[in-house]
């Protein structure tokens, strides 16, 4: 009896992710929930500009590289030209928060059928750990020193709330995969966004929280600590926006 086994919608290339670093935890979720709802055939990824880049390497599955912050504008094009098609982007804080901010709005406003999963680690991991939309008040990097300081570079870019405003979105949840109950929480709400899509309700985003050992200078470990003290409190936990909860009860 298997009780435990890659699925099926991952390759068997080995992931290139720095030790600790969570991307490899946030891919398994998505490919078990493309297992799950059995959409491997009609699945179609949107890879993003980041540490994320050689996605189409890792998930077994038609991929599409779009340019920088452009994978929500890319993946409303696959979506429209063939709607039986289930298209996700997977897009981290330097892409969807900074240089695809407006991508990302106007395809939650427009409430796309497409899927978003956000990894915010609160750093630019691909290019050496440069300050992102989404770095914490005070947090050191390699262009904040010091910390970065809000009255000279502004507040970090809270996505989920953001984006819930709006009412075009259909399903708006942040997520983390800190520990077992938060990675089984994160696996709910991977699903629930695929889900959505097939339904046709619109425009899905997780938010998952996320690591990065190497650009924060922690070992795994205290890279997680320091995760589930510092980025929750400010980025708190939950759904955002569920257009439709009423109707799935």
């Amino acid at each position: 009896m298997i009780v435990f086994e890659k699925p099926k919608a991952l390759t068997d290339a080995v992931l290139h992710y720095c030790p600790g670093c969570t991307h490899g935890i946030i891919h398994r979720l998505v490919a078990e929930a493309i297992d799950e709802l059995d959409i491997q055939g009609r699945t179609i990824g949107v890879a993003s500009v980041g540490c994320s880049v050689m996605a189409y390497n890792y998930f077994d599955c038609d991929m599409v590289q779009a340019a920088h912050g452009r994978a929500p504008a890319v993946a409303t094009g696959v979506k429209r030209s063939n709607p039986n098609n289930i298209v996700f982007t997977y897009q981290g804080d330097g892409d969807l928060a900074a240089i695809g901010t407006a991508e990302t709005v106007h395809s939650a406003a427009r409430g796309e059928n497409i899927t978003v999963i956000f990894v915010n680690n609160a750093i630019y991991g691909m290019t050496g750990g440069q300050m992102a939309p989404t770095t914490l008040p005070g947090q050191v990097t390699q262009t904040s020193p010091y910390g970065r300081n809000v009255e000279t570079v502004g507040y970090p870019v809270k996505i989920c709330e953001m984006l819930s405003q709006l009412d075009g979105p259909a399903y708006i949840e942040r997520v983390t995969v800190d520990g077992v109950k938060n990675i089984k929480n994160a696996k709910k709400a991977i699903k629930k966004a695929f889900q959505n899509q097939l339904e046709g309700k619109g425009f899905s985003l997780i938010e998952v929280l996320s690591t990065c050992p190497t650009n924060w200078g922690m070992t795994p470990e205290k890279a997680l600590k320091w995760l589930g003290e510092n980025m929750v409190p400010y980025y708190p936990l939950g759904v955002y926006k569920d257009k439709y909860k009423e109707e799935d009860k």
